[in-house]
């Protein structure tokens, strides 16, 4: 399989990245704490690299409780007001580079899934989890509004996101790791700084053209290409 990103280049990145934005992650924080109390981090099983478990680091956003659907929705009533604001600007993510650190993660890579989700059964999941999972890639730079998405549907999210969202997931991981590059990963990590910049730089994707995106045999077709060119 391609690879990307030499590790040594990760992990230097992922250290200077939390020295920089160690102030705004002390002040979102202290936020959190005045506003909805301890704990200040939300820490969430994630499936790995092989299939192994490890454990993701976030700021919470949520009101301290595990009830509820494991996917998330604009209109979620479980997020604070603080929690929103962390979310639209993706500083509840900042954690994460400590799981580039210990290894659990690369900064570009298919965004880990929580257990209940991945299929081991199936062989596309085998196949995507060969790789080291990461904080960003083209899909998720795609579906970076995906809770917007969620928030458009009449119905269960959790069967929207497993009948729609997840198959578009694996056919466009499968898709970037194939065609892996590390200047494309680098251009992966400059198109995620512009959209936190600017959230309409990757609006998401419809329901019809996720349909569109995924053929038959699970892999992505040339509608499918293009939605993930877009966003880059």
């Amino acid at each position: 399989m391609p690879s990307g990103i030499p590790r040594s280049i990760e992990i230097a990145l992922a250290a200077v990245a939390l020295g920089v934005m160690s102030p705004a992650l002390l002040i979102a924080a202290g936020f959190i704490a005045l506003t909805s109390g301890f704990p200040i981090l939300f820490v969430q099983h994630r499936v790995g690299r092989d299939g192994r478990a490890f454990r993701m680091y976030k700021l919470r956003p949520m009101r301290p409780s595990t009830a509820g659907p494991q996917v998330t929705s604009r209109d979620d009533d479980r997020i604070t007001p603080v929690g929103r604001v962390l979310r639209k600007m993706k500083i509840d993510e900042l954690p994460a580079f400590w799981n580039v650190l210990r290894g659990d993660l690369s900064l570009v890579g298919p965004r880990p899934e929580v257990p209940r989700y991945v299929d081991l059964a199936n062989p596309l999941w085998r196949e995507v989890l060969r790789a080291r999972p990461g904080l960003t890639d083209p899909v998720t730079l795609t579906l970076r509004n995906e809770e917007d998405l969620l928030a458009s549907i009449d119905g269960n999210p959790e069967e929207f996101y497993r009948r729609h969202i997840q198959p578009f997931k694996l056919s466009g991981y499968l898709e970037y790791l194939r065609n892996r590059t590390w200047r494309g990963d680098l251009r992966v990590l400059s198109a995620t700084a512009r959209a936190v910049v600017r959230p309409s730089a990757a609006p998401p994707p419809t329901v019809s053209e996720m349909e569109e995106a995924v053929t038959p045999e699970g892999a992505l077709s040339g509608a499918g290409r293009a939605i993930l060119s877009r966003s880059l």
